[in-house]
């Protein structure tokens, strides 16, 4: 089994979070600024930071589906 290096799995959460923002822009018509405040301040983006969580090798649809619940119930910081 190939393990990724921590190079790897950064570039992965980056990619994720690209897309999670683009995702929040097309859904809920935030402004750039304003889906990266919501993504960097929810509980989604500090379990996709944690490489422990696994979440950064999930696609955009699971991982967006928790950060639908923090949007619409207004749980984010």
């Amino acid at each position: 089994m190939t393990r990724l290096n921590p190079e790897q799995i950064k570039i992965m959460k980056d990619e994720l979070t690209v897309e999670l923002a683009d995702w929040l822009m097309s859904t809920y018509g935030y402004t750039p600024s304003e889906a990266l405040d919501v993504l960097y301040t929810s509980e989604t983006f500090e379990r996709l930071q944690d490489t422990a969580t696994g979440l950064y090798f999930q696609s955009v649809g699971y991982v967006s589906s928790f950060l639908k619940n923090e949007v619409e119930n207004a749980t984010f910081s």
